[in-house]
């Protein structure tokens, strides 16, 4: 079987304290495959959530190439493979731990995954990149915007970004700080696939793990106009469930 091409920053942060153990920016496997991609007309980065493995991270990017193949989406699905698995995550007394880790890393693959897309962008201007994210991963998405929103020769780099329960705060759409950056470096959309029926953004709101989960009610207050979103009714909070609802792309 053909490798999956993803960008990866694993072995970069510590799995207990989110610590920063590498410097460098990314590694890319295989290398020839995004060679293949400069001077292309567009292609879609996903980024998994948490409890994520390497072998996780393929195995979602496989997902959504499938569904959207199936929707006539014909161009390429790379994966985004970052330190998700962080220690203890499937053991209730250190889940608050392992979320809060997984956080700070998320965070921090901002600037991983934004200077990414700003080297593939100056060697292939033209070339669309959409983001897709699941649950952590649109933590991992937000903190991309946020770096890529520090240079002005980044505005409408993103051409679309689509969130799938995503964990983070339903006021992020809304807020002047970050309203700005969605209308600066978001080209055309941003669209939250939102599941009020969602029971690990319920359990986390719950818990006040994270406050007003994005990914549960959808946004509050008057988000920015590149804001859209839909209510979805996946069967739990797995992408797979996430994905096998989605009717249209891009």
């Amino acid at each position: 079987m053909k490798p999956i091409p993803r960008i990866s920053t694993r072995g970069y942060y510590d799995l207990t304290s989110g610590k920063t153990l590498k410097t460098n920016s990314y590694y890319l496997y295989p290398k020839r495959d995004f060679k293949n991609l400069m001077g292309s007309k567009e292609f879609t980065i996903m980024i998994h959530g948490l409890r994520n493995d390497n072998a996780g991270a393929i195995a979602k990017v496989l997902l959504a190439k499938n569904r959207l193949r199936k929707l006539g989406y014909r161009f390429p699905v790379v994966g985004f493979s970052y330190d998700s698995n962080t220690t203890g995550a499937h053991l209730i007394k250190y889940a608050k731990r392992s979320l809060v880790t997984g956080q700070v890393i998320a965070k921090k693959n901002g600037r991983n995954l934004g200077k990414f897309i700003e080297d593939f962008n100056l060697t292939s201007p033209k070339t669309k990149i959409r983001l897709m994210g699941h649950s952590l991963g649109s933590q991992v998405i937000l903190s991309t915007l946020e770096y890529l929103a520090k240079k002005k020769q980044n505005y409408g780099v993103v051409n679309s970004t689509y969130l799938f329960g995503a964990s983070i705060t339903e006021d992020v759409p809304s807020s002047k700080k970050y309203g700005k950056i969605i209308q600066n470096i978001i080209e055309k959309k941003i669209t939250n696939y939102y599941a009020p029926t969602d029971e690990v953004l319920s359990w986390a709101d719950n818990e006040r793990h994270v406050k007003g989960p994005l990914g549960l009610n959808g946004a509050v207050g008057k988000p920015v106009s590149k804001y859209h979103q839909k209510l979805v009714k996946p069967k739990n909070h797995r992408f797979a469930s996430y994905i096998a609802v989605l009717n249209s792309f891009p």
